[in-house]
């Protein structure tokens, strides 16, 4: 992996055989992220994981393993109470035939390359399992003291 800062936005590359979310976390470490959101992702993954949620109870994971073009990954990145980041992303991808489809991104391995853009923010985020769902829901705290 490789990754260099300018003005709050973060580049990174990730080769063949890295995964993906082991490399997003020591991006965000070594760049101090408290918060950002994932601008831009491009490239192509030999192993993904992908999620789809249908009730609280039932969240339904797929796992692929074939050469799938990464068309774009999106979302936002957070730290938790225990001070280890939390990602809450979405893939698009397209395989040889060029269908498109898409999901909750759980897991990946980069098969020839990924391309990031992460944009570093100061707004302080927080995430709490909400009732209804289930899930890790996105609440806006004050931004008193937060610093990058």
């Amino acid at each position: 992996m490789q990754s260099q800062e300018v003005n709050n936005l973060i580049i990174a590359r990730l080769f063949p055989g890295e995964n993906v979310f082991e490399q997003l976390k020591a991006i965000c470490s070594k760049h101090n992220l408290i918060a950002g959101v994932i601008v831009s992702g491009v490239g192509q993954f030999g192993f993904i994981e992908l999620g789809f949620f249908k009730e609280k109870g039932n969240y339904m994971s797929q796992k692929l393993e074939s050469p799938l073009e990464v068309l774009n990954i999106a979302g936002i990145i957070s730290k938790n109470e225990k001070k280890e980041y939390d990602f809450h992303l979405h893939i698009a991808l397209s395989d040889e035939n060029k269908k498109a489809f898409g999901g909750h991104f759980i897991n990946g391995m980069v098969s020839i390359t990924l391309e990031v853009a992460i944009l570093k923010t100061g707004i302080a985020i927080k995430r709490r399992t909400e009732e209804e769902t289930g899930l890790s829901g996105l609440f806006l705290e004050q931004n008193s003291n937060f610093k990058f």
